[in-house]
């Protein structure tokens, strides 16, 4: 999908934290509204200019049937509604596709786009079955059980991690190094995540307040630990060390005109919202959708990975940041420059917001430029959003 007049002046990200963690016990939607509104407060944004919202969130949460009209209302968007959207870990591509398209239509000046999830205590679905013994109940684990296995195929995201790798010949070693690079990144990077994170401030009992301002649960990893880790499957490539963990947060984003966007930024430089795109490959190979899915959105906005200064990535397995770069010519070294999902952890929905603010400040850091976000989700599928700086912070 092709982009003309759509701009992120901008976007935010809480602390991601491993579940289990801190934010256990802080709904995805509390937490959204937590830190969506402190991010709007500190960047000195009027809230009245939001025409519509979008929400993004996988995993469902107390009162969530009620979606984003209620998240609205708590930040004091009484009059503003939208839907609520989920598309595995691509659902931050497809929120902002769906608030880009608002605007593009001229049926809103401004958007807001949130994506929220926590993937701790995750809910337990029981599903009538008439036809179980004597009418027994359907269980499913909504986080849990995902994983595990998708429909499709009989096979759990690792498998698909697996077969990427059995099938390009890529070794234990090669998937290490993409992991450990990945984590330098990631700690060279501490300064530059202040461009972007948002305080998330968890209500404790007696009026008590956990501020969780920086990502919790991250492993102080070195290629000595990552080597005496063993496969998680046995014969496998991939440990605990290469691939991302489970993890609760939030993200979100203004989506405006590019006119008004220029207005709104605040003196930073304004992303372009160049394209949007999706695409889906053959089946237990998830780590590779994120390629197809970034040559759809590079074709879409008439670039190829020649003309992409920065790419960032959701990265479930170092496989993944392996398989784009040896596919496409993109060095490792130019991905995912302050880090990503694979050291800092994976709450699906709003996975890709976070890399998507991270890609805009990375570019704005530089003093402008081109920059592609991709990143595979369940199913086999990616999407992908290519965005352009075009002014120095």
């Amino acid at each position: 999908m092709k982009l003309r007049n759509s701009a992120i002046p901008l976007a935010w990200s809480s602390p991601f934290a491993r579940w289990q963690g801190p934010l256990a016990e802080f709904g995805s939607l509390d937490l959204a509204v937590d830190v969506a509104a402190r991010g709007l407060s500190a960047a000195g944004f009027d809230t009245g200019r939001v025409g519509g919202l979008v929400l993004g969130m996988t995993v469902p949460q107390h009162t969530s049937f009620y979606g984003a009209p209620t998240v609205a209302a708590r930040l004091g968007l009484d009059a503003v509604t939208g839907p609520m959207i989920a598309q595995a870990c691509a659902t931050s591509a497809a929120v902002v596709q769906a608030a880009a398209t608002q605007v593009e239509s001229g049926a809103h000046e401004v958007m807001l786009a949130v994506a929220t999830d926590r993937t701790s205590n995750g809910p337990l679905m029981i599903y009538p079955s008439g036809a179980g013994a004597g009418g027994a109940p359907v269980s499913e684990h909504w986080v849990l059980d995902p994983m595990r296995g998708d429909p499709s195929t009989g096979q759990s995201m690792l498998d698909t991690g697996e077969n990427v790798a059995a099938d390009e010949g890529y070794t234990r070693e090669e998937i290490d190094e993409v992991a450990l690079l990945r984590h330098e990144q990631y700690r060279a990077a501490r300064a530059f995540r202040d461009r972007f994170l948002v305080e998330a401030h968890v209500p404790r009992r007696k009026g008590a307040v956990t501020v969780v301002a920086e990502d919790h649960g991250v492993h102080d990893t070195t290629a000595e630990g990552l080597a005496k880790l063993s496969p998680v499957t046995p014969g496998g490539v991939i440990t605990y060390g290469s691939q991302t963990h489970p993890a609760d947060g939030t993200a979100g984003m203004v989506v405006a005109r590019a006119e008004v966007a220029r207005e709104l930024s605040g003196g930073k430089g304004v992303a372009r919202l160049l394209s949007v795109a999706f695409a889906r490959v053959e089946r237990a190979r998830m780590p590779k959708a994120p390629v197809p899915a970034a040559r759809a959105a590079l074709r879409d906005a008439g670039l190829d990975i020649a003309g992409i200064d920065v790419v960032t990535t959701h990265n479930p397995f170092a496989v993944n940041d392996l398989y784009f770069s040896r596919q496409t010519g993109f060095p490792l070294d130019r991905m995912n420059p302050y880090g990503s999902s694979l050291v800092y952890g994976h709450p699906q929905g709003p996975t890709g917001a976070r890399a998507i603010a991270e890609l805009i400040e990375a570019l704005r850091a530089r003093g402008g430029g081109r920059g592609l976000f991709t990143g595979c989700a369940a199913g086999d599928t990616a999407g992908a959003v290519v965005v352009e700086v075009g002014d120095s912070s």
